[in-house]
């Protein structure tokens, strides 16, 4: 993969989380009838809400952070010991900052 390839893949999956999380936004932004029968499903469904949209913000974060490294171009090479990382991993991960041995 490419660093063109991997920003234009990385590019849609940020577009796409972007929308996912706007989703859940609104879904949470929805006033819970705190009289109805459904409040604690509804408290239950929020709280699930909540915690996908924290892990989809932070694989926003993971992307813009490997959108950084390919603009720079440092992006293939691993954060912690300077080796490249493989290209099947990136193929695989291509916001990962880690080689194989490093992530471990």
């Amino acid at each position: 993969m490419t660093p063109n390839e991997a920003r234009d893949a990385l590019i849609a999956r940020r577009a796409d989380l972007l929308g996912r999380i706007a989703g859940i936004d609104d879904r949470l932004d929805d006033p819970v009838d705190r009289d109805s029968e459904e409040a604690a499903i509804e408290t239950e469904d929020d709280q699930m809400l909540q915690t996908l949209g924290a892990v989809e913000r932070a694989e926003v974060a993971r992307i813009d952070a490997a959108l950084d490294r390919i603009a720079n171009g440092s992006w293939g090479v691993c954060v912690k010991c300077g080796e490249p990382i493989a290209e099947k991993r990136l193929a695989t991960l291509p916001e990962t900052p880690f080689c194989a041995s490093c992530a471990g």
